[in-house]
């Protein structure tokens, strides 16, 4: 049996500007699944965010799109190997353009920070100590 993989689908306003941070964050893009309307960018071997021009994301919905500069619509959370990982994918995001909504939350055994990409999606990316989880 093969791992489930999940397709995060999310509206773009800028295209371009939106594979540009991804790249500057060391993801790559698939081309076989990206073309002028969207862009395939692999995050692991399990995990894909579909980045959608909005007129493209409106062909899978009939909802309004969300403005997530104003609104909450999903709050995506990635795993770390470490608590430096955090601090440098964070960093990295920050300095590719995106904004820190808070501070960085550092309970001991889990600690993570978050970023709002150019378009206001979350991202949160989590460490958590292995031993914690072994309860």
């Amino acid at each position: 049996m093969s791992a489930t993989m999940i397709f995060v689908n999310l509206p773009v306003k800028d295209l371009d500007a939106a594979k540009a941070f991804w790249t500057k964050l060391g993801y790559s893009l698939n081309a076989q699944f990206s073309d002028e309307n969207c862009a395939s960018v692999v995050i692991s071997d399990t995990i894909v965010a579909m980045l959608l021009t909005e007129a493209r994301y409106k062909d899978f919905t009939h909802k309004e799109i969300a403005d997530a500069t104003r609104t909450s619509e999903v709050l995506l959370c990635l795993s770390a190997e470490s608590r430096a990982a955090v601090d440098e994918l964070v960093d990295a995001a920050v300095g590719a353009g995106a904004t820190e909504p808070r501070p960085a939350q550092d309970h001991g055994f889990m600690y993570g920070r978050a970023f709002d990409d150019l378009d206001g999606h979350t991202w949160e990316i989590m460490w958590m100590d292995p031993a914690a989880l072994q309860g």
